[in-house]
């Protein structure tokens, strides 16, 4: 029976989950849209790669991103791990000499500086949106293209516009004052994309040593524009990997499978998962001045897992290895 891994990287924007056979290639994968409701968007990314599992064995599972320890309890996870982990391992599998990660997601960014195979200096932006994916999907509908063809018009640009990046609601004022003097979208378009890259580095990379091979994912890695004003900065190649959409549930597995004992039997709770009913709440504990906001799973009616608190006092659920969370 052959043996495959299952990661699952729960954010705000999406909800990806990778299937994993012992050579670390992906079988499947599913990107699923999780409009706030994580639970729901895990059963459909479930329900979605059940059938490539018919006599084959799941043996191990790892979950990330922000929603980790929900998806954790609900399916049954061998490890769970914080994003930074979740994409410095995927990245390092594809490329092992990589030494810069870029990351941008829905509503997030990120960048990863590795030494050796070492993570030695990392920076998240999770408070403004300007150059998130969100941001470029709002621009796009406002300016009635598809999301799709927002790179490729940018490269047909000639004249190099000036946009201010560094707020979002900035950015959007600038473009519509350029609209109004009458300059031709594909430019406005490879402006606002140097600008958001300008900003990512002035913000994130600052006072970081950048070297190259470097490495682009997340979902904006699809827009050839930015990739082609990341490189224009950087005055480098940049490495965009085959599932550059997914590497945080592909990263994931992978730590399920070279964390987890050979030797000890999966928590996977298995498909049946997705006809499970599942209840969050949450209360503030007041035993001490922490003031722990702790979150309670209820799993069709009994308490699946419970986490949030500091000293463990309510760490029920299930028992995997987190790392870094």
């Amino acid at each position: 029976m052959d043996n495959l891994y299952l990661g699952i990287d729960v954010g705000s924007v999406s909800t990806n989950i990778v299937l994993m056979d012992e050579e670390n290639k992906v079988i499947a994968k599913e990107y699923i849209r999780t409009h706030g409701r994580p639970i729901q968007a895990v059963k459909q990314g479930l329900e979605k790669i059940r059938p490539l599992c018919e006599g084959k064995r799941i043996v191990g599972v790892g979950t990330t991103g922000s929603g980790r320890r929900l998806a954790a309890e609900m399916v049954g996870a061998d490890v769970v791990k914080n994003e930074i982990t979740a994409h410095a391992m995927a990245s390092l599998t594809y490329n092992k000499d990589v030494k810069t990660v870029l990351e941008i997601g829905g509503q997030d960014s990120k960048i990863i500086i590795l030494r050796d195979g070492i993570v030695t200096d990392f920076a998240m932006n999770s408070v403004c949106a300007a150059g998130t994916g969100s941001f470029l999907d709002q621009q796009a509908a406002r300016l009635g293209i598809k999301i799709e063809e927002f790179g490729q018009l940018a490269l047909k640009s000639k004249v190099e516009l000036r946009i201010a990046g560094r707020c979002s609601v900035f950015a959007e004022s600038d473009m519509i004052h350029k609209q109004q003097m009458g300059n031709d979208i594909t430019d406005i378009l490879a402006g606002l994309c140097t600008a958001l890259v300008r900003n990512y580095l002035n913000n994130l990379a600052k006072g970081k040593e950048i070297l190259s091979p470097i490495m682009f994912q997340g979902g904006v890695a699809a827009n050839p524009g930015i990739v082609k004003a990341f490189e224009k900065e950087l005055k480098t190649q940049i490495i965009i990997p085959e599932h550059f959409d997914v590497m945080g549930a592909y990263g994931s597995a992978i730590l399920a499978k070279e964390l987890k004992a050979k030797d000890s039997v999966s928590n996977f709770r298995g498909f049946s998962t997705v006809e499970d009913d599942f209840k969050p709440t949450s209360f503030i504990c007041n035993d001490c001045g922490n003031g722990c906001e702790v979150v309670k799973l209820y799993r069709n009616g009994s308490v699946a897992g419970t986490w949030g608190d500091r000293c463990g006092k309510y760490g029920e659920g299930t028992q995997y290895l987190v790392l870094s969370s």
